[in-house]
C-alpha cells in the first residue's frame, strides 16, 4: 500500500534520503540524474546488467513518493493492444445486438456509443496518462530492450507529449505526466530518438563497500565474517570470465540463503552445494565447483586479511 503523496525532492541530498528510507542505497550520480528527471518532468533511462537494481529504483520511488506504481513489462512482440488500449470486441456486439433488437439503429449514435471510454479496456501506457488523486504515478517500461523498433517508435509521441492518440476517440493528454523510468539490459541498442527524449544513467555494479552496506541493510542478522566474505567473493566472481555476471539481486538471494543455513563463512562444501542461488548457468556452475571454489575462498580471505 502506498503512503499518502509528497512532493518531489528539493535536492540531490534529499532525492539520495529518500531512496534510503526504503533502503536504496544509491550513489551521488544516480540520485542527481533522479533528482533532475523528477525536477524537470523528464523520463529517466536506465541501463545496466540484470539484476543491478533498475527496476527497483521505480518501485521505490513510488513508494517513497506515496504514487501509485504502473508496471508494463517489455517482451517481444509487444504491440499497442497490449501497452496501450484495446477495446472489447465482445461487450461491443453485445450492445449491438441488443441495439438492433430494440430497433434502435441508429448508425452514427452506435458507432459512437460502442465506441466510447465504457468499453475501451486500458493498458499501461493509458493508464499512466489518467489523472490520479494521489498524484502523477509512477510509469516503469521495464525491459525495452525486449521489444522491436516499431514499438520503440509509437512511445516517441507517449515520451514527447504524454500523450496517445485513440482514431476512434481522439487525443489522450495527462493534465500532469507520469514519473517515466524505462530500464534496459543493453540486449540490443536503443534508439537515438528515444534516448533524446531522457535523462541518461549507467547503473554499473557498486563497489564492494556499497554492496556489504547493501547486504548488511537488505539481510539483518547476517554475520559481519560471513558478510564480508560473501561481498568479496561475489566481487571476484565478476572478474571472471563468465557468461553471466551475478547482480546485487542475487548477491542477496545467496546472503539470505547461506544465513538460512546458518553459516557463520564460506567453505568449499557449502559454496558449492549454493551456487545455484549465485549463479544462472550450468556452465558457470560446472567452472566454480570443487577446487575453483576453494581457491576463490582462500584468495578472497587473503585480500581480507591483507586489508586489516
Amino acid at each position: 500500500m502506498t503512503k499518502s503523496a509528497r512532493a518531489v525532492p528539493q535536492s540531490i541530498d534529499d532525492t539520495q534520503n529518500l531512496l534510503r528510507e526504503a533502503d536504496y542505497l544509491a550513489d551521488r550520480s544516480l540520485a542527481t540524474v533522479l533528482f533532475l528527471a523528477l525536477r524537470m518532468g523528464r523520463p529517466i533511462f536506465l541501463e545496466g546488467e540484470a539484476g543491478v537494481g533498475k527496476t527497483e529504483i521505480a518501485k521505490v520511488l513510488a513508494t517513497t513518493l506515496g504514487r501509485h506504481l504502473i508496471r508494463l513489462q517489455c517482451y517481444e512482440g509487444l504491440d499497442v493492444s497490449a501497452a496501450v488500449y484495446e477495446w472489447n470486441y465482445a461487450e461491443q456486439m453485445i450492445a449491438i445486438r441488443l441495439a438492433e433488437a430494440e430497433g434502435n439503429i441508429d448508425r452514427d449514435r452506435l458507432s459512437h456509443d460502442v465506441f466510447s471510454d465504457r468499453f475501451l479496456i486500458k493498458r499501461p501506457l493509458l493508464q499512466a496518462l489518467e489523472p490520479d488523486t494521489a498524484g502523477a504515478p509512477v510509469l516503469l517500461i521495464d525491459e525495452l530492450d525486449r521489444t522491436d523498433e516499431a514499438f520503440e517508435a509509437f512511445l516517441l509521441e507517449v515520451l514527447a507529449d504524454f500523450q496517445v492518440t485513440i482514431p476512434e476517440m481522439g487525443t489522450v493528454k495527462a493534465a500532469h505526466p507520469p514519473i517515466v523510468v524505462i530500464t534496459s539490459n543493453r540486449t540490443r541498442e536503443i534508439h537515438d530518438a528515444l534516448k533524446r527524449r531522457c535523462l541518461y544513467h549507467w547503473v554499473d555494479y557498486p563497489s564492494a563497500e556499497r554492496e556489504l552496506e547493501i547486504v548488511r541493510t537488505k539481510v539483518p542478522g547476517i554475520g559481519k565474517k560471513l558478510s564480508q566474505e560473501i561481498v568479496h567473493f561475489v566481487q571476484a566472481l565478476r572478474r571472471q570470465d563468465l557468461f553471466k555476471a551475478p547482480g546485487v539481486a542475487e548477491t542477496l538471494d545467496w546472503a539470505s540463503a547461506l544465513t538460512e543455513l546458518d553459516a557463520v563463512a564460506l567453505d568449499p562444501a557449502t559454496v558449492s552445494d549454493t551456487l545455484g542461488v549465485l549463479l544462472k548457468y550450468q556452465d558457470d556452475i560446472a567452472r566454480l565447483q570443487g577446487g575453483a571454489a576453494k581457491e576463490l575462498i582462500e584468495q578472497v580471505r587473503a585480500e581480507l586479511s591483507a586489508a586489516e
